[in-house]
């Protein structure tokens, strides 16, 4: 399955730490490989339509991602510092998911 990966996403990939930057591109293979049939640990529904990809480690990274026009979209990442994903995060991505127009 083909993956858009947004500038601001691809921006926020290569700011994070080597082994983060190692894991987050080897989960990114898994979903471009299984796609929607990617589950937990490194996938998670969050809500309708709207996905997480997760990255365990020094830093615990997440990135929103959605299907669209048979598509991976990865809208926002962000690092995690609590066990709750902030409101702020997921309204963010929710809102880059609105916009998406075709790829």
């Amino acid at each position: 399955m083909q993956i858009h990966i947004e500038d601001e996403v691809q921006k926020f990939i290569e700011s994070l730490e080597t082994q983060a930057i190692a894991k987050t591109l080897r989960t990114i293979d898994l979903l471009e490989r299984f796609g929607n049939e990617l589950t937990m640990p490194h996938s998670k529904q969050v809500s309708g339509g709207l996905f997480e990809l997760r990255m365990r480690g020094l830093q615990e990274v997440r990135i929103f991602y959605c299907f669209h026009n048979g598509a991976i979209c990865l809208l926002h990442g962000f690092i995690k510092k609590s066990s709750k994903t902030p409101n702020k995060e997921l309204r963010l991505a929710q809102a880059k998911r609105r916009t998406l127009t075709t790829l």
